[in-house]
């Protein structure tokens, strides 16, 4: 059946796709699970994609750089390919489980963005590791989604959740996010998390245009939320996917959004948010609680 797992070994045929949207899925049978961590995830010992390619399709992401091919790169946010036997491959681990290890959830993808919602490969991932192993995790979102697993989240004894948030103004997150859930129902998300006793935190990675800093800073600050992470937007980089860059490139013209306005616009916010940290830094795996 279209969308489901398979349970056994058999090869997922190429030609089996589904589509929810306007992203076309495919279903692969992958190499690994688990991916050492290097770079900016150095800290930690694995990170894991449930996918490829996310139907979010954020025209900054840097992750549609590393795309097999120009199609790919340029169609980023039109396609996802499932890792079909990610559990199968996930439950090899038994043998030897991951005790203490760090986990991120994920790098190049969002776990829950929309096949999630049916597919649930996310939630067998959170089950499995419950079941058979005691890691340290983090998960990384920008989706609501994320909180129909509270029930699964608040089991694990080492677990924190970060919330993407990128800016104050609707305008902006249509230029750069325009497939995106909207911020003020990530903001509710993250926030019904904390209220459940789940270890949370905002990352404004990479913080975009922001219309009023003192509004912005105050609405983070009445989610009750306590660790927030920021990184600019490598405005200079240029790095942007060829079919929203022009939108993106006019709503910073617009907004006059510089280096120098957003040091000042962090400025602002480390006044509401003392404990925010900038930067790799913020991520490390030692700031897991």
């Amino acid at each position: 059946m279209q969308g489901q797992l398979f349970p056994d070994n058999t090869p997922t045929p190429n030609a089996r796709k589904t589509k929810i949207g306007q992203a076309t899925i495919n279903y692969n049978q992958a190499s690994s699970i688990l991916t050492p961590g290097k770079g900016f995830l150095s800290s930690y010992d694995y990170s894991l994609n449930p996918y490829s390619g996310c139907s979010f399709g954020c025209n900054y992401c840097y992750a549609a750089f590393f795309a097999f091919s120009k199609a790919d790169k340029d169609n980023w946010g039109y396609w996802v390919k499932v890792k079909d036997n990610a559990i199968k491959l996930l439950a090899k681990w038994r043998k030897k489980p991951l005790i203490n290890k760090t986990i991120y959830l994920s790098s190049v993808t969002d776990p829950y963005q929309p096949i999630e919602s049916s597919l649930k490969l996310t939630r067998q991932i959170l089950q499995e590791l419950l079941d058979y192993h005691q890691v340290r995790l983090v998960v990384q979102t920008r989706s609501p989604l994320v909180t129909r697993d509270i029930d699964l989240l608040q089991k694990f004894d080492t677990l924190q959740v970060n919330m993407t948030v990128t800016t104050d103004d609707e305008n902006v997150r249509k230029a750069f996010e325009p497939l995106c859930p909207s911020n003020p129902t990530r903001l509710k998300a993250i926030t019904s998390l904390h209220e459940a006793g789940v270890e949370s935190c905002i990352t404004m990675t990479p913080l975009l245009p922001v219309a009023d800093a003192h509004k912005f800073a105050q609405m983070l600050q009445e989610t009750g939320i306590q660790k927030f992470i920021v990184n600019t937007f490598h405005i200079e980089k240029g790095k942007f996917v060829a079919n929203t860059r022009a939108d993106a490139l006019k709503m910073i013209e617009q907004m006059q959004w510089t280096n120098t306005r957003y040091a000042e616009t962090v400025e602002v916010l480390k006044k509401y948010l003392p404990t925010l940290t900038e930067g790799k830094d913020g991520f490390s795996a030692d700031k897991i609680a």
